[in-house]
Order: C-alpha cells, then sequence, then structure tokens
C-alpha cells in the first residue's frame, strides 16, 4: 500500500446527480415526445406521420439533455442538505417543462387544424391550460 494515496474518493456533488438526471430526462423526453405525437396525429399537423415521428425523433436528445439539467442542477445546490426539497423542486420543474413542451410543440396557434377546435386535441383534460 502506498502512503498518502487515497483508496477511493467521494464523486464530486455536481457529478452524483448525473445518474438520476439522465433517467428523469429520458422519461421526460419519451412522455414529451409521445404526447405531442399523440396531439399532432389528432389534430393532423405535419405532412404524415413518418415526418412527424423523425422530426420528434431528432428533438429527443434535446429535450432529454434540458430535462436531465435541472436534476443535477438541483442535486449539486440542494441535494447534500435538503434531499427532499431538491427531490420536490426536481419534480415540479420536470412536470412544468414536459407541459410547456406539449403546449408549446404539440398545439400550435400558426397551424390552422380542421379537427381541434382552438388547436387542442379533443382528449386533452379541460382542467388542464393549454
Amino acid at each position: 500500500m502506498i502512503v498518502g494515496v487515497e483508496l477511493s474518493s467521494r464523486p464530486s456533488r455536481w457529478f452524483s446527480g448525473i445518474g438520476f438526471g439522465v433517467l428523469v430526462g429520458g422519461l421526460t423526453a419519451v412522455a414529451a415526445i409521445a404526447v405531442i405525437g399523440r396531439a399532432w396525429a389528432a389534430c393532423d399537423i405535419g405532412s404524415n406521420a413518418g415526418a412527424n415521428g423523425m422530426g420528434l425523433l431528432f428533438l429527443a436528445p434535446v429535450i432529454w439533455i434540458a430535462a436531465a439539467v435541472p436534476w443535477v442542477v438541483l442535486h449539486g445546490t440542494l441535494g447534500r442538505r435538503h434531499p427532499t426539497t431538491a427531490l420536490m423542486a426536481g419534480l415540479i420543474v420536470t412536470l412544468w417543462f414536459t407541459w410547456f413542451l406539449v403546449t408549446w410543440l404539440g398545439m400550435p396557434d400558426s397551424y390552422p387544424a380542421s379537427t381541434c377546435p382552438g388547436n387542442v386535441p379533443p382528449w386533452w383534460p379541460s382542467f388542464i391550460p393549454a
């Protein structure tokens, strides 16, 4: 054994939340893309399902990273001392971000949708603002 060398060190607090951020960010990206695709299909937005799917596939990594970054930051700043607060704040940010993406990308105001009044799909719950 070499004197003065540590066998293992704890990972930096900034990087210890990466795993959680990747998991939650991935789930957020999948959920947002599924709901946006379903809204586009219900309102006949876009050219066809294949083109819409490819467009959403290119957006998936961007959404994944954008959803993972808040979790890493919250875990690095609040996670050590207030893990419950960090978890609740992360859930609130994730829910808001998913709602924002679905209402911004999935229900565009500029697209004339004859099947969806106000570009809101018929299955969208009325208690969630669009």
